[in-house]
């Protein structure tokens, strides 16, 4: 199996040292495999991906001393091919329209559950026929019917220090944690992350995600999506994360961890590389 991965951010701001880190080790594994490094724009939010974080992305990459294979691969230009993917599933009775809001869903729910990534859904509009779809409904995936078609037990493999192994992917659990989660929301053209990439991982060939652990938590709905679609899962590597001297994960909103500026303060590519590969002590 040829060795294809990428790097996906989303150009919404500078990037920082997590997003050098993620970069560096992909483009490092996939020419150590004689393998293809790709580079994927995930820019469907139209509102906060700008053409100028694009290109501040590119122009750090570039410093960075990293190539790609190809052309930088966008998901704005591909909206429709998203949409277009979910009218298997619309036939296959698997989703539904969902006119709830996040504030109606949170009073629905009787308390929060610990160790989710998502407020999981209730079902409120759960059976609504798709006849009924208003132009500003979601569209959500009914978990339930869904893993009723796939094999028990689906597996995927993550080979990534934290979570290294075979997971299986079982029924009760993925009902508890994941839920009905929406795919796309019409009104406002938005496709959700986690089904985008999946999409754009089969379309592009990746054979190994390299992300940070942080994307864990997607993987099993986009595992359970890519087996609907009858495409290809791929071999998962979920990176530790570099954080502050707190301990948080860095984010996009700390401009002071930017390469912007550790480049304007004179660091060169090794520093940054010597940083984020450094453990710490």
């Amino acid at each position: 199996m040829a060795f294809v991965t990428r790097f996906a951010p989303s150009p919404t701001g500078p990037l920082h040292l997590g997003h050098a880190y993620s970069a560096i080790l992909a483009h490092d594994m996939a020419r150590a495999a004689g393998g293809r490094f790709l580079l994927r724009m995930e820019d469907t939010d139209l509102d906060r991906c700008l053409p100028v974080h694009e290109a501040g992305i590119v122009d750090d990459l570039t410093w960075l001393g990293l190539t790609w294979d190809g052309p930088i691969h966008r998901q704005s230009t591909r909206l429709a091919a998203y949409n277009a993917r979910l009218e298997p599933l619309v036939q296959r009775g698997l989703l539904y329209p969902c006119s709830c809001t996040r504030s109606d869903i949170r009073a629905a729910l009787a308390a929060p559950q610990e160790g989710v990534p998502h407020t999981v859904y209730p079902g409120t509009c759960r059976g609504r026929p798709m006849a009924s779809r208003q132009p500003s409904d979601a569209l959500r995936l009914d978990l339930a019917a869904a893993l009723d078609l796939i094999p028990e037990g689906l597996e995927f493999l993550e080979t990534g220090p934290a979570f290294a192994g075979v997971h299986r992917i079982v029924r009760a659990s993925a009902l508890e944690s994941i839920g009905d989660v929406v795919l796309s929301r019409k009104g406002e053209d938005i496709v959700a992350y986690f089904l985008a990439s999946a999409i754009d991982d089969a379309d592009q060939a990746i054979s190994h995600v390299i992300r940070g652990e942080d994307l864990f938590a997607f993987t099993p709905i986009q595992v359970i999506l890519l087996n609907l679609l009858e495409l290809p899962v791929p071999i998962y590597h979920h990176h530790l994360l570099i954080r502050d001297d707190a301990g948080r994960r860095l984010a996009k909103r700390d401009d002071a961890r930017s390469l912007s500026r550790y480049r304007a303060e004179g660091w060169t590519p090794d520093d940054i590389r010597r940083r984020v590969f450094t453990p710490p002590a």
